[in-house]
């Protein structure tokens, strides 16, 4: 399939040949047949695109503080890196679009394959989207009419944000493709409307779709004169501009108590005086409306009850379908230019360009294969002559700025097959690192003969999924932390080493810390030394409550994400699994804020040592992040942000420096040679379960104010899995 995708790096709006994405259980596959380019906002991200890093700089100095901020956190280098990769990432462009479904998720309902529908999705032949960004398009309505669906529910939450009625005079500020489908809508309600623009040409299509009066510049007496000097009921802008002149002309023309309604991008230095004397409303409109970027509502497809949110996005959207086929909103009118997606490039040099007048541009599209296509060869072979092939799931952050650069430089590997679920990733970081093909279908690599070794660096929900299929698809399996969410997964996977016995691939999960170098010099220093008493500090700043690793179902909270490589560390220091957890948090009484990740952990372990986790999110992040503190045997040990080693014994001080080493590199070396020579596991099993499930029961103990013991644990196995070399 065809996707229109923005190079930040290069500023080019190009087309790729991307595998068909995956379909989530609440979504639906969509074979698109039309797009529409709204202009304002793709313009800006296309502009800025082909911007030079100064002239990026200037328009988003957000970023560059916070740039900064990681500088002063993580150092020049490696922010420098991550600056590099995230300008290399392609962004797809586009969020409105029409076609016929294909597949349905399976807890969807509503929509079956067959069906007309508009999405809110990006420009590609075939897309995947939750099923509340999906709406049913009426027979009377075509595709391309169906493709402004998503542009109109902007103008349409705009205008409901405006509480008008029949009667009410409006002023609408900028009459590019919002704007002008902001009049259809207020015209379809009874409002009587004055339009504006700089550019003159647009004036006759506001008037020709329904505009009362249309105007030039900020004709104050002209709509003083349009509401018999009462002022309007409310303006709408949706012009696109960094000038402050469409606040301060909308305040100055507005009735005492009137609403503006800011759609599109304006300066915001409201000028106080009309605003006090006329006690004026200003709100700034979000979008298509209630959902919008909200995880719950777009990917996990829970609605919001009517009763409460009566105007959804996908309420909007088919309040702007049926609007479509009663002929109150002709946006057939606004379209002037059309072009296929292969010809996306002199679309979009045509918005920058500005070559000759443009208002609506469709991409059109062909009708994708009833069976879609996830699998795209990239090269006839992987780069690499190794006798491992390598497969990863998986194309974030982690995985391309971590993974994929040790692993590229480990001796003997040949890449095979990157999947991620949009495919996008998976072609452009495939192409790069040379991967033999990309796809969003995981069975792809259970089925690919040449890969041997998995690595997963998914979503902390689908970890657990991917062990067991990559292991009984017979896959050596190297599993980003944590290894599972949920105690109920954790022994499905027991059960699966069980059950595979000897033949059991080998099983890691990416606890990174304990093969750090200063782990080693600690683990050395202590050596037969027990027990030991170990405290942990981990404060690794504040994640809002809305953030995906805070959702238990999703990234199963930051003790289980990411509490647990502290456990971890703390079982392999002291030599011996935890057999007893209790945990105690803050408590915020009427706060809605997250209070698990401002815990303390104790653990008992079975040689007798005891560790104590203080886990801390309401710190300032410029605070150094980690410091582990080990006693036992008259001797102490500290360790500073990894990087700083101090060992106490004999009323002397051996300081050790070096540079930051989280284990990253040591630990993949360890799992790639024990896929090749066989043996015990780099990680015990028993270790790797055990720190598992005391980073599940941590959260059990924390509900119940209880202490939880290792009875709570299924048996251990008769015998310590071997990675088998084959």
């Amino acid at each position: 399939m065809k996707q229109i995708v923005q190079e930040v790096r290069t500023g080019d709006s190009r087309v790729r040949e991307i595998p068909v994405p995956a379909v989530n259980p609440g979504g639906v596959l969509v074979s698109v047949l039309a797009s529409t380019i709204s202009a304002g906002t793709e313009r800006f991200v296309v502009d800025l695109a082909r911007k030079s890093l100064i002239g990026k700089a200037r328009q988003r100095p957000d970023h560059v503080y916070r740039v900064l901020e990681k500088i002063r956190q993580e150092g020049f280098f490696s922010t420098l890196s991550q600056m590099a990769a995230k300008l290399d990432e392609p962004m797809p462009l586009g969020y409105s679009a029409a076609g016929i479904v294909l597949e349905c998720g399976r807890s969807v309902q509503e929509f079956k394959p067959g069906d007309r529908v508009a999405v809110a999705g990006p420009h590609a032949s075939v897309v995947s989207v939750g099923r509340n960004l999906c709406a049913h398009v009426p027979d009377a309505v075509t595709f391309e009419q169906a493709a402004y669906t998503s542009i109109a529910a902007i103008a349409l939450q705009g205008v409901r944000l405006g509480r008008l009625s029949l009667g009410d005079r409006v002023l609408v500020i900028g009459l590019g493709l919002i704007g002008q489908i902001s009049i259809c809508l207020l015209k379809a309600q009874g409002c009587y409307v004055f339009g504006t623009d700089i550019d003159p040409t647009k004036l006759a299509l506001a008037q020709e779709l329904g505009a009362d009066a249309a105007a030039c510049g900020s004709p104050i007496e002209e709509v003083r004169a349009f509401t018999r000097s009462l002022g309007v009921d409310a303006a709408i802008l949706t012009a696109a501009t960094s000038s402050n002149e469409p606040i301060r002309f909308a305040a100055e023309v507005c009735r005492p108590k009137g609403r503006i309604v800011l759609i599109g991008t304006a300066g915001l230095n409201l000028p106080r005086e009309p605003f006090f004397k006329k006690e004026l409303e200003f709100t700034v409109s979000s979008s298509l409306g209630p959902g919008r970027n909200d995880p719950v509502y777009e990917e996990k497809g829970i609605d919001y009850p009517v009763g409460y949110a009566r105007w959804t996005v996908q309420r909007n959207m088919q309040a702007v379908l049926e609007t479509m086929a009663a002929g109150k909103l002709p946006v057939e009118k606004l379209t002037t230019h059309r072009f296929s997606i292969d010809q996306a490039a002199e679309a979009y040099d045509l918005i920058i360009k500005g070559t000759e007048p443009y208002l609506g541009i469709v991409i059109e599209y062909q009708r994708a294969e009833q069976k879609p296509q996830r699998r795209l060869v990239l090269r006839s072979t992987a780069t690499g002559n190794g006798d491992l092939g390598v497969s990863l799931i998986g194309a974030g952050n982690f995985a391309r700025l971590v993974m994929m650069p040790i692993l590229s430089k480990a001796p003997g590997i040949s890449w095979r097959g990157l999947c991620t679920a949009k495919g996008l990733n998976a072609v452009h970081s495939g192409r790069k690192m040379g991967f033999a093909f990309a796809t969003t279908e995981a069975s792809e690599l259970w089925n690919d003969s040449q890969t041997q070794v998995v690595f997963i660096a998914t979503r902390h929900d689908l970890h657990a999924e991917l062990v067991l299929a990559a292991l009984r698809a017979g896959k050596h399996v190297f599993v980003e932390k944590p290894l599972c969410i949920k105690p109920e997964e954790l022994e499905a996977i027991s059960g699966c080493i069980e059950e595979l016995g000897e033949k059991c691939p080998l099983l890691m999960v990416g606890f990174n810390r304990r093969f750090a170098p200063a782990t080693d010099h600690v683990q050395q220093f202590f050596r037969g030394t027990t027990p030991l008493s170990v405290s942990y500090r981990f404060a690794p700043g504040y994640v809002p409550r809305d953030s995906w690793t805070q959702d238990l179902e999703v990234g199963g909270g930051r003790i289980v994400g990411e509490g647990c490589h502290a456990i971890d560390t703390c079982v392999a220091l002291t030599g011996s699994v935890p057999v007893r957890v209790f945990a105690e948090s803050v408590s915020k009484p009427n706060y809605t804020e997250t209070t698990d990740d401002s815990v303390f952990i104790t653990l008992r372990h079975e040689n007798g040592s005891i560790s104590n986790i203080s886990y801390q999110a309401a710190g300032d992040r410029a605070f150094p992040s980690e410091r582990v503190e080990v006693f036992g045997g008259q001797k102490v040990a500290v360790i500073d942000a990894w990087d700083q080693i101090q060992l106490w014994s004999g009323n002397r001080c051996k300081k050790l420096r070096g540079h930051k080493d989280k284990g990253h590199k040591a630990e993949f070396a360890a799992f790639l040679k024990a896929c090749r020579e066989g043996g015990a596991w780099p990680i015990l099993w028993n270790q790797l379960r055990d720190s598992t499930w005391a980073s599940l029961v941590a959260v059990s103990s924390l509900r119940e104010g209880m202490p939880v013991g290792k009875d709570n644990l299924s048996e251990p196995l008769a015998f310590e899995p071997k990675a088998d070399s084959r």
